[in-house]
C-alpha cells in the first residue's frame, strides 16, 4: 500500500466522527424548541412542531360529554360515564411537555436511541389527564351491580347450637379494576368509542364430600372466640363470626374477613392528634387544667397483615385445643407535628395510668351523678409530693350543687339520696391510680358488694366516698404533676379515668382479688316506686353473698420494691332489691 493511500484513510478516519458531530449539532440546530421527527399524541403528529403549536393540534380533539359503555347481555340497556361527574379533564400542557422531553433527558446515549428509534418506528404517547377516582369507582361499581350475576360463595352457618352448609352457586361477576383500567386507556387515547363490557364466570359451587368437610371445620371452632386489641379497644369475635370466616373445604372467606374489618376500623383508626393544653389557677383556688387533649399518632390498620393474622389465629382455633385467643391488630402510625411535653411546663407528657368501670343499668339519675361527678374531677392537677383528696376534688354533693337523687345503700338500706352513683367515680379512679403504681393512703371498701362494680371484675375493687368521714386519697411521688382525665360515656355505659404525668419507670402489679370466706345473702327485698306504673317492677340490685376479699398490690422500680400493701374487703351479704311500682297503670 502506498503512503499516499495510507495517508487517505488516516484522514477518512479523523473526519468521520468530526462529520457524525456536524451532522447532529445540525440536527439539534434544526429542532431547537421543536418536539423532534416521529413523535405524535394520540395519533396526531406533534413532531417537528413547537410547544404552542403542537398544543394548538392536541387541543382540537373532540370530547364528547359522557364516555358510552354496552353489555352484549342486555342488548336493550345502554350504560353512561357522565366525563363532567367524574372530573375529567384532559392536561394538555403536561402532555406536550413529556413529547417535548423524549430525547432530551440529559443522558447523551439514551437521548440518541429514543431520537433515532422515533424516527424510525414512531411514539405514540396518550394524553395525561386528571379525574376524581373515587367517582369513577362508584360508577362502575354501579354497572357491577346491573350486570354481575353474583355467585354465592360456600359458607357454614351456626343455628340453635347445631351447623348447617350452603354449598354455594355459580354466577358471574365484573372484573372491575379491568374495566376501570380499560376506561383510563381509552380516555388517555382520546379513543370515545363504545366500550363492551365482559363478565367472568365464577362456580364456587362445592360437592357432598367438600361440604362434610367444611362442616367438620365449622364444628370446631363451636364456643371458641377471638378478641383483636389495640390500645384500649376491644372486638370480639365469637363462634359464630368466626364460622361465618371458613369457606371451601380448606379456604377462608377474604371477603368476608375484609369486610369485617371494614366494618370495625373507625373503631381503632384515627388521624394523628395533636395535643391542647390550657390551664387555669384564678384567685389561689386548686388548680385545674381546662382543656387537655394528649398527643396521639395517627392509626391506620394494616389491613393485608391484619388478615393474614386473623386466618392464622382462626386456623390455631379450628386444628389446636385453645378456646379463646387475643390478637393485636396490626396497625401503622403517623407521629403528631408535636408532643403532650412541648405545650406544658408541668412534666405532663404521657399516660401513666387508667382505670375504667361499667354501669349498666343504671337508671337515668345515676347516670346523671356519675357524668357531673367525674366532669367535676376532671382536669384535676396534683403536684408532687402532694396528696390528692377525693372528696376534697369534688367538693360538696347535694342537689343544691346540681346533683339528683338517686339510690344509694345507706345504713342496710337502699333509699335515695343526693349523689347517688358518686361512688363509681371514686371506684374507677382507684383502679387507675393503682394501674399508675402511685401510693394509696386512704381507701375503704363498701359496705356491701355492688353489681356495678363487678361488671367485668371480681370484687375487691372498688372504693367508696362519703365526705367527711370516708375518702379516697393517694399520693403522688412521681416527679412531675398529673394529670386527671376523665372519659364518661353515658351511651356504652362505661367510666374511664386516665393519669398524665412522667413515668419514672416505676411497674405495678396487682394480684387477682381472692374470697377467703363468703355468707349467703338474705331474701329478696321489694321497694314501693312510685315513678313506676303499678304491676311493674325494676330490679336496681341483685343478689350478692358476703365475702371477705384481699389482693396485693406492689410497685417496683429498676428491681426494687418502692411500695406494697396488702387491701382487704369486708362485704355484708346483700340481698337482691327491686323498686316495684306503685304509679298509675299504664293505659
Amino acid at each position: 500500500m502506498t503512503s499516499k493511500i495510507k495517508r487517505s484513510l488516516t484522514i477518512g478516519f479523523i473526519a468521520t466522527p468530526v462529520g457524525v458531530l456536524i451532522i447532529l449539532a445540525l440536527f439539534y440546530i434544526a429542532h431547537y424548541g421543536r418536539i423532534y421527527p416521529g413523535i405524535s399524541i394520540t395519533k396526531i403528529q406533534v413532531g417537528g412542531k413547537n410547544k404552542t403549536q403542537a398544543l394548538e393540534a392536541i387541543k382540537k380533539t373532540p370530547i364528547p360529554a359522557e364516555l358510552e359503555l354496552f353489555y352484549p347481555q342486555l342488548p336493550n340497556q345502554k350504560f353512561t360515564i357522565s366525563l363532567k361527574e367524574i372530573g375529567f379533564s384532559y392536561e394538555y400542557d403536561k402532555s406536550v411537555e413529556e413529547a417535548y422531553l423524549l430525547g432530551r433527558e440529559g443522558n447523551f446515549q439514551k437521548d440518541i436511541s429514543t431520537i433515532v428509534w422515533a424516527a424510525k418506528n414512531k411514539i405514540n404517547l396518550p394524553l395525561k389527564f386528571s379525574y376524581n377516582q373515587e367517582r369513577l369507582n362508584e360508577y362502575v361499581s354501579v354497572i357491577a351491580g346491573q350486570v354481575s350475576d353474583e355467585p354465592v360463595y360456600p359458607k357454614a352457618i351456626k343455628s340453635n347450637g347445631q351447623i348447617k352448609v350452603e354449598t354455594g352457586r355459580a354466577g358471574h361477576e365484573l372484573n372491575q379494576h379491568e374495566l376501570k383500567e380499560t376506561i383510563i386507556t381509552r380516555l388517555s387515547m382520546a379513543n370515545f368509542s363504545p366500550i363492551q363490557i365482559t363478565t367472568e364466570q365464577v362456580n364456587p359451587e362445592i360437592d357432598n364430600d367438600q361440604a362434610q368437610m367444611l362442616k367438620t371445620r365449622a364444628e370446631k371452632l363451636i364456643g371458641k372466640s377471638l378478641t383483636l386489641k389495640h390500645e384500649y379497644q376491644e372486638i370480639f369475635l365469637d363462634d359464630s363470626v368466626l364460622i361465618s370466616f371458613l369457606t371451601s373445604p380448606k379456604q377462608y372467606n377474604e371477603f368476608a374477613i375484609e369486610t369485617f374489618i371494614e366494618n370495625h376500623k373507625t373503631s381503632v383508626e384515627r388521624p394523628a392528634q395533636n395535643p391542647t393544653f390550657i390551664f387555669i389557677n384564678e384567685n389561689g383556688s386548686q388548680a385545674k387544667v381546662q382543656e387537655f387533649t394528649p398527643a396521639k399518632a395517627g392509626i391506620e390498620i394494616d389491613k393485608k397483615a391484619l388478615m393474614q393474622e386473623l386466618t392464622s389465629a382462626i386456623s390455631k382455633l379450628e386444628n389446636e385445643s385453645v378456646n379463646e385467643l387475643t390478637l393485636n391488630i396490626v396497625v401503622k402510625e403517623t407521629p403528631p407535628d408535636y408532643q403532650t411535653e412541648d405545650v406544658n411546663n408541668l412534666g405532663i407528657k404521657e399516660l401513666i395510668g387508667r382505670g375504667e368501670s361499667n354501669f349498666r343499668g343504671s337508671d337515668a339519675s345515676r347516670i346523671y351523678n356519675i357524668n357531673l361527678a367525674a366532669d367535676r374531677i376532671n382536669g384535676s392537677l396534683i403536684a408532687p409530693g402532694e396528696i390528692f383528696s377525693f372528696n376534697q376534688a369534688l367538693g360538696d354533693v347535694s342537689k343544691f350543687t346540681g346533683y339528683k337523687e338517686a339510690y344509694v345503700i345507706q345504713d342496710g338500706k337502699t333509699v335515695l339520696g343526693d349523689g347517688g352513683g358518686v361512688c363509681q367515680v371514686s371506684t374507677t379512679l382507684f383502679r387507675a391510680a393503682l394501674d399508675a403504681g402511685l401510693p394509696i393512703t386512704e381507701r375503704r371498701a363498701h359496705s356491701y358488694r355492688v353489681g356495678y362494680y363487678e361488671q367485668g371484675y371480681p370484687p375487691g375493687l372498688d372504693a367508696t366516698v362519703y365526705s367527711p368521714t370516708t375518702d379516697l386519697k393517694f399520693k403522688n411521688d412521681t416527679p412531675a404533676h398529673i394529670l386527671i382525665q376523665a372519659y364518661p360515656d353515658t351511651q356504652n355505659l362505661t367510666l374511664v379515668f386516665e393519669l398524665y404525668g412522667t413515668s419514672d419507670g416505676r411497674i405495678a402489679t396487682t394480684t387477682n382479688p381472692v374470697i377467703t370466706s363468703s355468707i349467703a345473702p338474705g331474701e329478696d327485698v321489694y321497694i314501693d316506686d312510685p315513678t313506676i306504673p303499678t304491676g311493674q317492677t325494676k330490679q336496681i340490685e341483685y343478689k350478692a353473698w358476703g365475702a371477705k376479699v384481699e389482693f396485693d398490690y406492689k410497685v417496683e422500680r429498676n428491681g426494687e420494691i418502692i411500695y406494697e400493701k396488702t387491701f382487704y374487703s369486708n362485704y355484708k351479704p346483700w340481698q337482691a332489691v327491686y323498686l316495684r311500682g306503685t304509679g298509675p297503670a299504664e293505659q
